[in-house]
């Protein structure tokens, strides 16, 4: 059984094996349909099976079925993202086909972009701290620089929260598990006056951990946050809406990386008197490890405090937007480096880091009316980044202070026009103008300071011709570009060399797109397909250069190029009354085109590629990290009255599945994940008049064992195997109850 559950074969098995049932039933229940979808992807509100795009959307339904209660955890739902946690969320990852960001620079922005409520994300970790009072979560997949600017050049996640409603509700929901993680929430939202609405929603959710610290038998890779939510929606006109936002969240994680792999030769900074022995007595390593130890409580604190507002005035033809959005993010980072309880080398890194936006946008959207819609607007941001860091006191020394700043200025527009019934061709371009500065004050180096700047001009673009050959099926063909803006390597090491070098080039993508939206058997299925083929110039990613003084180093820069391509399906049923169903799966061929000059990994031999001084390796023909061939995503929920009782009986089950991914990208053969698949199991009641309901769940249902991250420790251990993981939320099988009450 266990094996059944753990290959890819799931989510093709559960539709075939309901598709009999859809079309015997569609006579007798022609009234049931999947429900429509409306999505913001191209800054209008749309359905979904007319947006010539790739996009998937997961509802708050399919987050709470699938216990999605954190940000890394919309993987399981969005089979072409893949969420990588870190030590700390400054060193987090997201990717989209295979095409994320791998560099710990301030200065670095992500591949993929975030926007929560219209607002963007200046900093990819902010997204990391919360996931509550959600309407809908949209994954677009491919370059959406043209409409959403350069951060944006694999995809977006746009995170939409609910809004005020017009009659007075709230709720309360509460969460507790077998492995200690406990969670309160309750929203109030209704009318102040007829023209004066309101939403608050407030959240608290604390997990001790999966992993203990044998030193003092405290539990460690948990977390606890606690979040407030805010809106007031004012209508003084009837063609006028003005919405403000507030958002604080504030919490913190713990850390702890046990070790699934060590070498009894592994000597702790080489020195043969402190063998695993003594700097992990107690332990025993393996596989299946959940111990470590640490003298030092590695964790991080954080706290993010957000205001947004949001114009809306129609103006008939077309409706005026403009947001403008403010956010401050900080956090607090603190690493036991040496990660054991030994006296000497007892090395620690505390680090503290800051990020300020403030952004405006200006737009204007046609009403859709007619054989032409278009929308132009024009966007500013000024961006401010601070990172204070130390390492030490005995081995890989550091103590700096850097700061980061952009400030951008954009005008884009994008122009449907339908040439004849059913046809539409779509055109849009972006031109964007930026300005980069930093300051870089090494500390540890006779405080060396260094300081400069530059700027950039850049255009995008957006190309489409759809088909509608009826109201249920759509075709279309895309064209897309997209935009990573230049950033200079701020991190340990920065030096003359470095500055001289000056930023590091942009990075810029090509990617066609060849797709179906589709609904049978009187909206009853639906199923869209979408193939892709992207290319990636000037890649950023670490590798070695030649600086202007003639010497190498190992630092971010352009290294060489990228090719993704694949394809996407995404389908969702409804099965009379009672059930409904929803499967996807994406198929992504990632490869490295040219990457000469790689790291090599630890222990990595000549033999094995890794050649010249400093040891370099050529990637060409290798698969990026965090880029799984497969992933493979089902649900299926039932739902009927209980006879003789106001109840519905609920059951879901939910299961994905990724095949093997590394999470290196120098091919490290200590970091690869095996293919894995998760089934998490529901069974419970509701009462739909009364707006309560009662939920037991298991998650992890048959004890699948993987890694969130894996680290390969090799050079802090004479180059002997030493491997540490970080521990995903469901390393292990747990269940929980969840109850909700709303009116």
């Amino acid at each position: 059984m266990r094996h059944l559950f753990s290959n890819a074969s799931l989510p093709t098995w559960l539709l075939a094996g309901v598709m009999a049932s859809i079309a015997a039933g569609a006579a007798h229940a022609a009234d049931i349909q999947v429900e429509e979808v409306v999505v913001t992807a191209q800054k209008r509100a749309e359905n979904v099976q007319d947006v010539p795009q790739a996009v998937q959307v997961v509802t708050a339904n399919q987050l709470a079925a699938a216990g999605v209660r954190e940000f890394t955890d919309l993987t399981k739902l969005a089979p072409s993202l893949v969420v990588r946690p870190a030590e700390q969320p400054v060193n987090s990852s997201v990717s989209i086909r295979g095409i994320g960001t791998f560099a710990f620079s301030i200065g670095v922005e992500p591949s993929v972009a975030i926007q929560v409520d219209d607002v963007p994300v200046a900093f990819q970790a902010r997204a990391f701290t919360d996931l509550s009072d959600i309407e809908r979560v949209e994954v677009l997949r491919g370059p959406q620089s043209t409409l959403y600017g350069k951060s944006a050049s694999a995809g977006l996640i746009n995170v939409v929260t609910r809004g005020p409603t017009p009659e007075l509700s709230g709720g309360l929901n509460v969460l507790a598990t077998t492995d200690d993680e406990y969670s309160v929430g309750g929203t109030l939202s209704g009318p102040i006056t007829d023209k004066l609405a309101y939403r608050i929603s407030a959240n608290y959710d604390k997990f001790e951990g999966n992993v203990r610290n044998v030193l003092n038998g405290k539990k460690a890779g948990g977390r606890d946050s606690a979040a407030v939510h805010g809106k007031l929606a004012w209508t003084p006109l009837d063609t006028v809406k003005v919405t403000l936002g507030w958002n604080y969240v504030n919490g913190g994680t713990t850390v702890g990386r046990p070790f699934i792999a060590l070498s009894p030769t592994a000597y702790l900074r080489g020195n043969t008197s402190q063998p695993p022995s003594v700097f992990e007595p107690g332990i025993t390593v393996g596989p299946e490890n959940t111990n470590f130890i640490n003298n030092f409580a590695a964790r991080t604190d954080y706290d993010d405090n957000s205001q947004s507002l949001k114009v809306e005035w129609d103006l008939g033809p077309a409706t005026l937007v403009a947001v403008t959005g403010n956010d401050n993010y900080k956090v607090t980072d603190l690493l036991d480096v040496d990660e054991t309880a030994v006296a000497s080398p007892d090395n620690r890194q505390i680090g503290y880091f800051k990020s300020g936006q403030l952004t405006q946008e200006v737009r204007l959207v046609s009403n859709g009316e007619g054989p032409l819609r278009y929308t132009v607007g024009a966007f500013y941001a000024d961006v401010d980044f601070v990172r204070n860091f130390y390492r030490g006191p005995f081995f890989s020394l550091a103590r700096w202070y850097a700061t980061s700043s952009s400030q951008q200025q954009a005008a884009f527009g994008q122009l449907d026009w339908e040439v004849t019934p059913g046809t539409t061709l779509t055109g849009g371009a972006r031109y964007q103008h930026e300005t980069i500065d930093y300051t870089f004050l090494d500390i540890q180096n006779g405080s060396a300071y260094f300081h400069g700047g530059a700027k950039d001009n850049f255009w995008t673009y957006h190309a489409a011709l759809n088909h509608k050959f009826s109201d249920d099926l759509m075709a279309y063909v895309s064209y897309s570009t997209g935009h990573k803006g230049q950033t200079y390597d701020l991190t340990t090491g920065f030096n003359s060399n470095r500055a001289l070098a000056g930023p590091i080039r942009p990075e810029t993508s090509k990617s066609w797109e060849v797709g179906s939206r589709a609904q049978f058997l009187e909206h009853r299925l639906t199923v869209n397909a979408t193939a892709f083929s992207t290319k990636y110039e000037d890649f950023q990613a670490q590798g070695i250069e030649t600086l202007p003084d003639g010497s190498t180093n190992f630092r971010l820069t352009n290294v060489g190029k990228l090719k993704t391509q694949g394809v996407e399906i995404e389908s969702l049923a409804r099965l009379g009354d009672d059930w409904r169903l929803s499967a996807s799966a994406a198929y992504v061929d990632a490869k490295i085109t040219s990457f000469p000059v790689a790291q090599c990994y630890p222990r990595q031999t000549a033999a094995q590629g890794c050649v010249g001084s400093p040891g370099r390796q050529n990637l060409a023909g290798k698969r990026p990290a965090q880029a799984p061939k497969i992933k493979l995503s089902a649900d299926i929920n039932y739902s009927h009255p209980i006879g003789g009782t106001s109840l519905d009986g609920v059951a879901s089950a939910t299961y994905s599945y990724q095949s093997k991914v590394n999470y290196a990208l120098n091919q490290d053969p200590q970091t690869i994940q095996k293919g894995y698949g998760i089934l998490n199991l529901t069974v419970g009641v509701k009462n739909p008049t009364k707006h309560y309901e009662v939920m037991a769940f298991v998650n992890n249902a048959f004890d699948e064992h993987y890694y969130a991250n894996i680290f390969d420790q090799a050079g802090t251990y004479n180059s002997q195997l030493a491997t540490q993981v970080i521990l995903p939320r469901d390393f292990k099988r747990f269940a929980g109850i969840r109850a909700a009450y709303s009116f």
